[in-house]
């Protein structure tokens, strides 16, 4: 019996109708219909009216569209009284709310159609997961889930496990045991679609699970397992592909979990890779899984005994497994296509797995199995055999980068002669591996085997087949890119000469590819690449000239990057009046693009950029042309769509440019190609503001506004807070630069700025950009100057920087407790997104180190008030066992002492004193270098309360220096700070050393100081002082200290006046000795010589 008044249901029934029309307009109507006079005034009574439907229509086809409209009505945001959004159906009164609960909960008990039942059960799905997310109870679900996964009816124990899927946090602890055995139930059920909803439903459950509540269900695991041999053997591709993704999540969330069952697994899924019968998805499935387990759990799958060695053989297989029906690669040659979707082919999956296994497992463990394959492979009569081994050395170089590295010859002797390859694949493939190899092993590359590189690569240009002569342009972008000027010069000639025939060819693929394979040689050539301007440059001229049609857009586009790079290679004098031409010629390209999607606007943003690099101010005439659209485009806001139904959510996915993020039962659009873009033209104001600086300050307020500090804030997109950040301290540069730094205008943007960046200090919320905030803050105040924040600003920053270090301790803690965790496998190392999190926390230390220092540099003794509060996390920190820790603590220590002179003698004990004199013997350099520094720093400006204490470090600086290996590349910048401590202890503060000409003799045998550009001037300066007071300890032994003068002048350690000072009291000290500085010359490498023979003469 329907709640409704009879002419409510029918309206609603003819409504519904007319939501399914098949005309627009009808349906447009309907839905306005819905949203005004049901949605907005009567929720309550419209679901009700839906769910009668559901329950009581006789056509299926109407009850299952109610059900759907139920769901997307239920989920809609609403305001509360308190203007707080919540979904429609907890807004509705309590009592309507159980009524339509239960009268949709038995719709699902007694619908007949499975598809209808579905729909159904996605929209009780939707309700739990509305009261589960606002921590409410529907008390009644979970007790008709259990029954219906124990019905009779094989479709209604699916859908309990799919609402289960669905919707995990419905499960509470207290319910466990049941829901062990429905799971267990499940998994051995009769129906094979029942025991896949268990699956997913199990593997959803236990990843909504904390790590220690997941042990309990760790003995579930034979039974998901015995799930997949029937489907295998019923060569079910579709369940099992649907079984083995489920897999995958678990093998994320607890690889250990299948510890036991590991090798059953392994040898179970190398059987599905190989079966050809199944398909190719779930074959890739497999393989997919597998790798799912070397990502996650390298270390387990390393002791398997047959893991590594059949996947191996495996991706090999399915490498091969290309160019069918095509081999004389007459099809591939004719496609003009170079980007064809091949994600899901098989010898891309095998590719990418390879990499994968190469990464994580590394090259001690790969690179036997994979050379046991790769000679044999090259010497196959099968063309397919070459191109597979060709690739797999560009799959694994990366991961086996150490150990390939002293095997190159051999390498590059499997190579090389596929270059010349009867087949153009093959060709094609040893382009890529080289071009790869380029990138992975860059610098041996280019400086070792440049000859057999380019050499090999020249002779490929001149390919009959214009794919081949494509990509191996395109490997010499590869080779080029990590090229130094002076290896590239002896090739010039015969690398331009065959790109500038390429430029001729009739596949314009082949013309674009050129152009970018010149532009990178130019950037990397620079000055030398001038002798080939004149023949060049007329040729992109030519091409931004002609007619544009929209086929030849990439090209212009190619044009104009290799014009401007060939602009910023030869610079603004050899450009001469080319470089008013080729702006007016941008901007005529400019003034042509009316098409979003037009190649040639992403490109000619950062041709503007260079052109403004090479002109300088010259370029203002133009920023007319630049700057509007540019702003256009970095004021952009975020185009969001809310996706209510699946048929929005396909339509567009279908798009490209968007990213879907599922947020509580829907699902966010977000337009990422248009926040691209907005971060691309942010970098170029960069850019601009930089090149520019004062001559920019006509636009620094509307982009400082309107952009820039907006933009800290504009989480939508992680780049362009980022770019945002690197914004800000540029435009107040420009600013000062325009204005004067006392000037009023200055003034008030700083005045609009800081607060907005002490804002994003607290409310960022990735770690990654917290430190670029950070960085942000300090080259803010740095550009400000002396005394530009008040105490209240200074106080802001500290509770900032309290609330972040809080969150890096907490962080720090769930580290260790993941490692102590007993389930952890021996020889496990942290993965990589750990990895990556601590990365990402050492560099947000060091960036709030910065700020920190920053402050006290500009602010003295003024911020100690603020910055004491942190007092007992500095002291944990000096304390921890964490190295990096310890730095951190040591050079905040040491801005104290720097910047706050006497008063720093305040936190003399116990948070100074002691971690110096550990600092000076920490087992960690970098820390070493702190402590000695700061005892340098302490003696130099801490004044007579430092005097007693700097004294008694002599011994321990002096230790400090004779290390074993002191002078080696990790320690030797502790050892010379240890030795410019000691000469600033005896110059500034010397009083409390005993026994001083012992000291001072002692102290010359710890130079030179060759390394560390701070430290040479106080001890070289040191030196002067005891030659002037012809102190024995100089006298003695002149030639001595001529030679530590003569290696800090070689390394230019010393410079400027006072490396001219040092070397005229090193004359006189020779001069006194009578010793010829020329026969002195006679003990130093020839490099030196010439050096030093300059200063000396």
């Amino acid at each position: 019996m329907s709640v409704l008044p009879a002419d409510a249901h029918a309206e609603l029934a003819q409504l519904l109708s007319a939501l399914q029309s098949t005309d627009n307009n009808v349906r447009a109507q309907a839905e306005e219909h819905l949203n005004n006079n049901w949605v907005a005034t009567k929720p309550e009574m419209l679901l009700m009216g839906l769910v009668e439907h559901i329950y009581g229509s006789n056509d299926a086809t109407t009850r299952s569209f109610a059900a759907v409209i139920f769901r997307r009505i239920a989920s809609k945001s609403r305001k509360t009284d308190e203007n707080n959004s919540i979904e429609l159906f907890l807004a509705i009164p309590k009592q309507e709310a159980y009524v339509i609960r239960q009268k949709l909960i038995e719709a699902l008990g007694l619908e007949k159609s499975n598809s209808v039942r579905n729909k159904i059960g996605d929209a009780v799905a939707e309700i739990a997961r509305e009261y589960s997310d606002n921590g409410e109870q529907w008390p009644e679900i979970l007790g008709v889930l259990s029954t219906l996964s124990s019905s009779q009816i094989a479709g209604q124990r699916e859908i309990a496990f799919r609402i289960f899927s669905t919707t995990p946090g419905i499960i509470e602890k207290q319910h466990e045991d049941t829901v062990l055995t429905a799971f267990k139930n499940g998994f051995q059920d009769t129906e094979t679609a029942v025991r896949l909803a268990a699956m997913e439903a199990f593997t959803s459950f236990f990843s909504s699970l904390e790590k220690k509540s997941q042990l309990k269900y760790y003995g579930l695991i034979p039974e998901v397992l015995s799930i997949l041999p029937p489907l295998k053997e019923s060569v079910d591709s579709e369940s099992l592909s649907t079984a083995l993704i489920s897999l995958m999540t678990l093998a994320e969330v607890a690889p250990k979990m299948f510890r036991p069952l590991f090798h059953n697994l392994v040898t179970f899924c190398i059987q599905t890779i190989q079966e050809k019968e199944l398909s190719d998805v779930v074959r890739q499935n497999a393989l997919e899984l597998m790798a799912t387990f070397a990502d996650y759990a390298p270390a387990m799958v390393k002791k398997d005994s047959s893991f590594v060695t059949d996947m191996i053989t495996q991706c090999l297989s399915l490498m091969t497994d290309i160019g069918e029906d095509d081999d004389d690669a007459a099809d591939w040659n004719a496609s003009d296509d170079m980007d064809p979707e091949e994600s899901d082919l098989n010898h891309v999956a095998g590719e990418q797995c390879m990499d994968r296994l190469a990464n994580k497992l590394g090259g001690s463990i790969i690179l036997a199995p994979t050379f046991n394959w790769l000679p044999r492979m090259m010497l196959s009569e099968a063309w397919r055999d070459r191109h597979a081994a060709l690739m797999a050395i560009s799959a694994i170089s990366e991961g086996c980068r150490d150990l390939m590295l002293g095997e190159l010859n051999k390498v590059l002797e499997l190579v090389v002669p596929a270059l010349s390859d009867r087949h153009p694949r093959v060709r094609w493939a040893g382009c890529n591996a080289l071009g790869q190899m380029s990138t992975d092993f860059a610098g041996t590359m280019q400086a070792q085997y440049h000859e057999i590189v380019v050499g090999s690569i020249i002779p490929v240009l001149k390919s009959p087949e214009p794919r081949v002569q494509a990509h191996a342009a395109a490997a010499l972008v590869n080779f080029c890119e990590e090229a130094e000027k002076k290896t590239l010069e002896p090739y010039l000639d015969d690398l331009l000469s065959n790109l500038f025939q390429l430029l001729q060819s009739p596949k314009r693929y082949v013309q674009e590819q050129a152009l970018s394979t010149i532009a990178t040689i130019a950037d990397s050539a620079e000055a030398a690449f001038a002798k080939y301007y004149d023949t060049l440059m007329p040729i992109l001229f030519n091409v931004l000239k002609a007619e544009s049609t929209k086929e030849l857009r990439l090209l212009r586009a190619k044009a104009m990057e290799c014009a401007t790079l060939i602009a910023l290679a030869v610079g603004r004098e050899r450009l001469g009046t080319d470089a008013i031409d080729l702006v007016k010629l941008l901007a005529t390209v400019q003034q042509g693009i009316v098409e979003s999607d037009d190649p040639q606007a992403q490109y000619l943003m950062h041709c503007w950029g260079r052109m403004c690099r090479v002109m300088g101010t010259d370029f203002l005439a133009y920023l007319e042309y630049v700057m509007p659209p540019l702003l256009e485009l970095a004021s952009a806001k975020a185009d969001i769509q809310l996706l209510d139904d699946e048929e929005e959510v396909e339509a567009v996915q279908a798009q490209e440019g968007w990213e879907l993020v599922p947020l509580k039962g829907k699902v966010i659009g977000i337009k990422t190609s248009t926040l691209d873009d907005k971060h691309m033209a942010i970098e170029l104001l960069v850019v601009y503001a930089q090149v520019l600086e004062a001559h920019f300050a006509p636009y620094v307020q509307g982009v400082m506004v309107n952009i820039a500090l907006p933009g800290l804030a504009f989480f939508f997109h992680d780049p362009v807070r980022v770019v945002s950040a690197k914004c800000v301290p540029q435009l107040l540069n420009s600013y000062k630069k325009a204005y004067g730094p006392e000037s009023s205008q200055l003034r008030d943007l700083w005045a609009a700025t800081i607060p907005k960046v002490l804002e994003v200090l607290s409310a960022e919320p990735a770690i990654d950009t917290l430190a670029e905030m950070y960085q942000c803050f300090y080259e803010s105040v740095e550009v400000m100057g002396k005394n530009c924040l008040p105490r209240q600003q200074m106080d802001l920053f500290m509770d900032s920087a309290i609330s972040a270090l809080e969150d890096y301790k907490e962080r720090v803690k769930a580290r260790a407790e993941e490692r102590a965790d007993a389930n952890r496998e021996e020889g496990d190392e942290d993965s990589e997104e750990t990895l990556y999190a601590i990365e990402d926390d050492q560099t947000l230390l060091s960036d709030m180190n910065k700020a920190f220092h920053c402050i006290f540099k500009n602010h003295g003794p003024a911020f100690l008030e603020s910055w004491q509060k942190l007092l007992t996390t500095y002291s944990a920190f000096l304390s921890s066992e964490d190295p990096t820790q310890r730095q951190w603590g040591l050079c905040i220590i040491d801005d104290v002492l720097e910047f706050c002179g006497a008063e720093s003698a305040r936190y003399m004990e116990p948070l100074i004193k002691g971690p110096l004199i550990a600092g000076c013997q920490d087992p960690a350099p970098a820390n070493r270098q702190a402590a000695t520094y700061g005892i340098g720093v302490a003696a130099h400006r801490g004044g007579a309360p430092w005097t007693e204490f700097v004294g008694n470090t002599i011994q321990l600086l002096f230790d400090a220096t004779q290390i074993p290996n002191a002078r080696g590349e990790d320690d030797v910048y502790a050892t010379e700070n240890a030795c410019a401590a000691i000469a600033k202890i005896l110059h500034y503060n010397a009083s409390g050393v005993a026994n001083q000409q012992a000291v001072v003799t002692a102290w010359i045998d710890t130079l030179p100081i060759v390394n560390d550009e701070e430290a040479a001037p106080y001890a070289y300066l040191f030196l002067v002082q005891l030659i002037e007071q012809q102190n024995p300890a100089v006298t003695s032994q002149p030639a001595k200290v001529f030679v530590f003068v003569a290696q800090a002048l070689e390394a230019e350690t010393l410079q400027g006046q006072t490396a001219t000072r040092v070397v005229e009291a090193t004359k006189t000290l020779l001069a006194a000795a009578s010793l010829n500085p020329a026969q002195l010359l006679a003990q130093l490498s020839p490099e030196t010589q010439a050096i030093v023979h300059a200063w000396f003469a």
